[in-house]
């Protein structure tokens, strides 16, 4: 039977949606409150029954805007860089209260003690300082609002503890209240550091001895801080949001994720609509089988481990000690490194079996996430803005579900003439044409309607090679086929349901073009309009033995950019319809992400005299057109050129160049 390439009906449904089939889950708006949704925040308003950013007010010290301070190398569980503000040196010296201090002391040098903050996020500051204690003595006497740091250094800088910025440095200090101005910038991190005074510097030299051995003395400190402070205006760069892990109360689909968001503009005080207000929304997503992503371990009285709930874990188990080094009564030591026994904690896992790893960050409303089904979900949102006092408030956010066709499907596939690979993965090399088996085989339990087509992403146009249904599996002719740029649909000439579980093979052929790429699929129902379903990797028989839907690429040749190709060596924009516009072809070869590419022409003396941007591509087959003419749309004169496609690499631009002809 002759096979249909064009399935109109089957194409047409993948972007199609009904309210019957798919029901949106939202929060905000008519959906799940913000207010009480939430299981971490920094910076963001609530107030409005939307979220947005809080806009920090010049006269309220930033610190108080911040909570749930923790330690610069945090113990807690699921720590994650950004989530948590952070402080070195003690938390008593942000808590807004000039009756608190670090006491002073004694034994060792102050030069050199350090306080650094971590606001967690960018923040527009202009004012960073401390001030001494309103009441309280010192030993000596000294009333400590008197007790002025001698000398200092301060430092600030936008995202990292590498490249510091000074803002201070004062060798003589003779004031309690200290308020260092600069420019209104972004700033995650600041730093305080305690130098020696000249005086202090002086009356040690008078003695002849260092500085840890006069303090070493009994000399105490001088200098007592009752809190730091940072003062800035305007919203952070970015506000983070996660929410709490939702029961959907079923396993579902997930389709796209759409947003209503507004932007805004601070003026006078006031928020106000704004349309050219910059600003972004990022969202990422996660879905999971049971109620947690991480798998959490206790150490058994035969050293292995053995599963335990998080609770358990928290409140009853202890870390496991380091190593202790003891005198051993004879002269020397002995150093002893406690066992793994029962009550000690074994670590902690990402259950990646059952949940997704965060999805990739979504920044536009209407777009997949690539989710696998799940009946648990957590979003994490991040709301950018590179304006001070621009920002989006997000109103609502939902995301298309539907329940699932199965309760899993699972997939791996390898190389036909390699079917049981010896490293466990299909190798393939890169840019060539390979023929590939992929095994399906779903399972139903109490629910699941079912599916009849499959679709597979690939990264060129793949070929069709064969199906094969049952068991034993036997060929049979698909209802129909679609082979297109980036993906092969199939669909099956009967139903897969839980009274009529067939298992599936498809033999296909596709070319890689990276050095690692995972064939990505799903499977759906081509006669209703509920969601597709992911394909996840898993073992499905014995005759593939990769569990996988993930192949390897390698190659000899370093080229990134191969194969440039020009549908006529002369371009003739006369206007008469034959060759106005030169089809440009090319293959890019392992990028690890998009990269901008970029069209240039050169006369043949080197001079650049036309440049296109052609976008953000990946590897793969790429096509673009130019029509001979510069940047602000002049013709080039007749002549021969050096067509150039460069893209950016990670040390430096790569390029390809081919001559081409202009001719009218």
């Amino acid at each position: 039977m002759m096979l249909s390439r064009i399935f109109a009906c089957l194409v047409a449904f993948l972007y199609a949606t009904a309210d019957a089939e798919v029901t949106p889950w939202k929060i905000g708006g008519s959906g799940l409150d913000w207010a009480e949704s939430d299981s971490l925040t920094i910076l963001i308003d609530k107030a409005s029954g939307a979220i947005q950013p809080v806009y920090i007010r010049p006269t309220r010290p930033v610190f108080s805007y911040l909570s749930n301070w923790g330690d610069w190398n945090p113990r807690e569980l699921g720590y994650v860089d950004g989530e948590r503000p952070r402080v070195a040196g003690g938390t008593r010296l942000i808590d807004g209260d000039s009756t608190s201090y670090l006491a002073p002391s004694s034994g060792g040098s102050p030069d050199g003690r350090t306080f650094t903050f971590d606001l967690a996020v960018p923040v527009p500051l202009f004012s960073f300082g401390f001030y001494t204690p309103s009441q309280g003595y010192r030993s000596d006497g000294q009333a400590l609002r008197e007790d002025v740091v001698p000398a200092y250094e301060m430092f600030i800088s936008e995202q990292n503890v590498i490249d510091w910025r000074e803002i201070a440095d004062v060798r003589e200090n003779f004031r309690a209240d200290v308020r260092h101005l600069f420019p209104r910038q972004y700033v995650r991190y600041a730093r305080y550091v305690r130098r020696l005074s000249q005086l202090e510097a002086a009356q040690i030299a008078a003695l002849s001895i260092s500085s840890q051995e006069t303090f070493a003395k009994g000399q105490a400190h001088k200098g007592t801080i009752g809190d730091f402070e940072l003062y800035g205006e305007g919203v952070p760069q970015r506000a983070v949001y996660k929410t709490l892990i939702f029961d959907l109360g079923q396993p579902v689909n997930f389709g796209r994720l759409f947003w209503s968001a507004t932007p805004l503009r601070m003026a006078d005080g006031v928020p106000v609509a704004a349309s050219e207000a910059s600003g972004a929304v990022q969202v990422e997503a996660r879905a999971g089988t049971d109620a947690g992503p991480d798998i959490y371990y206790e150490f058994t009285d035969m050293g292995t481990r053995v599963v335990v709930d998080q609770i358990h874990y928290q409140e009853v188990l202890k870390n496991r000690s380091g190593s202790i080094t003891n005198a051993d009564g004879l002269g020397g030591t002995v150093t002893v490194t406690s066992r793994s026994k029962p009550g000690l904690r074994a670590g902690i896992e990402y259950d990646r079996d059952n949940w997704n790893f965060w999805s990739v960050p979504a920044f536009d409303s209407g777009q997949s996430i690539g989710l696998r089904s799940g009946q648990f979900l957590q979003l994490k949102i991040l709301l950018h803005s590179a304006d001070f006092d621009a920002y989006m408030r997000l109103d609502s956010l939902w995301i298309e579900t539907s329940p699932v066709l199965a309760t899993r499907v699972n997939g791996e596939v390898a190389r036909l003439d390699d079917p049981i690979p010896l490293r466990g993965v299909a190798e393939v090399e890169m840019g060539e044409m390979t023929d590939f088996v992929c095994d399906f085989a779903a399972q139903f339990g109490a629910g699941g309607a079912g599916f009849d087509a499959f679709r597979i992403r690939t990264s060129g146009t793949p070929m069709f090679k064969g199906l094969e249904m049952g068991e034993p599996l036997q060929a049979v002719e698909p209802a129909a086929v679609v082979e297109d740029a980036g993906e092969l649909v199939v669909r099956l000439p009967r139903r897969i349901a839980a009274t009529s579980n067939d298992p599936i093979r498809v033999v296909f052929a596709a070319e890689v073009y990276d050095f690692a790429w995972t064939f990505d699929s799903e499977v759906f129902d081509s006669g209703d309009e509920s969601l597709p379903q992911p394909v996840q990797s898993a073992d499905v028989g014995e005759a593939i033995a990769t569990n996988t839907l993930r192949v390897l690429a390698v190659t000899a040749r370093v080229e990134k950019i191969r194969d440039l190709r020009l549908s006529t060596g002369v371009v003739t924009p006369n206007g008469d319809g034959v060759n106005d516009l030169l089809d440009i072809e090319y293959t890019l070869f392992g990028l690890p992400d998009a990269v901008a590419a970029r069209l240039e022409v050169y006369a043949l003396d080197g001079r650049q005299v036309a440049a296109r941007a052609v976008g953000w591509q990946q590897s793969g087959l790429q096509r673009v057109e130019w029509d001979g003419r510069d940047e602000s749309g002049g013709l080039l004169p007749p002549g021969l050129y050096l067509l150039g496609l460069e893209i950016e690499g990670e040390v430096a631009a790569l390029k390809q160049m081919v001559p081409v002809g202009v001719a009218y």
